[in-house]
């Protein structure tokens, strides 16, 4: 898992992991770009490994990747969440994990990409927004749409209220996506995504 603040995504998987809703996926590491935010501490809470590779402390962004990749490979990774992560990866980490980086958006994309996906919703006056749950690639939210959830927008909605109505949607999709791609559930061809059919269906 990489993350830069609060952590609420990383904790739904957490708890999604503690009641057994995440298997076959196990989280090894959560990796943060930030030092001393509360991702970390929930990561700790839960036992798990909780690292700080500050993006400051490296010369550039490659050094910075190779540190975070360091990890990652110490503690077996095969496949990474951004739970939060602010920060745009290079190809070069991308292919270290291809088809293998999710991302979650709370937006229903490719509308509203980019930062501010709630407060451009609410600006554009449209009735329905939500969250995505995709692959990532070197563009920013642009990579394969695996799944979406769907949220109205309300009269009286504002920037809080919307987007914590998408959050609680994200907190159920984000585990159950993670789930299939550790299940070997999910093709990509680089463009589309397929769930895989379970043997004999």
């Amino acid at each position: 898992m990489l993350v830069s603040g609060s952590g609420t995504n990383l904790q739904a998987l957490l708890d999604a992991e503690s009641r057994g809703a995440l298997a076959p996926a196990t989280i090894a590491v959560v990796v943060s770009n930030r030092p001393g935010v509360l991702a970390l501490e929930r990561a700790e809470r839960a036992g798990k490994p909780a690292v700080c590779v500050d993006h400051r402390a490296h010369g550039s962004r490659e050094a910075f990747e190779d540190a975070m990749l360091a990890v990652l490979r110490e503690h077996g990774v095969e496949a990474v969440v951004l739970a939060g992560f602010m920060r745009i990866l290079t190809a070069r980490f991308l292919g270290a994990f291809p088809h293998r980086i999710l991302n979650t958006h709370p937006s229903l994309l490719p509308a509203f990409p980019g930062v501010d996906a709630v407060p451009q919703a609410l600006a554009c006056g449209v009735k329905v927004t939500g969250c995505t749950v995709h692959f990532v690639d070197a563009g920013v939210d642009t990579g394969p749409i695996i799944a979406q959830a769907c949220v109205p927008v309300l009269d009286d909605d504002d920037d809080a209220s919307l987007h914590a109505r998408i959050r609680a949607e994200e907190h159920a999709l984000l585990p159950e996506v993670t789930r299939m791609l550790a299940a070997g559930a999910l093709l990509c061809d680089g463009r589309r995504v397929q769930r895989r059919r379970a043997s004999g269906t």
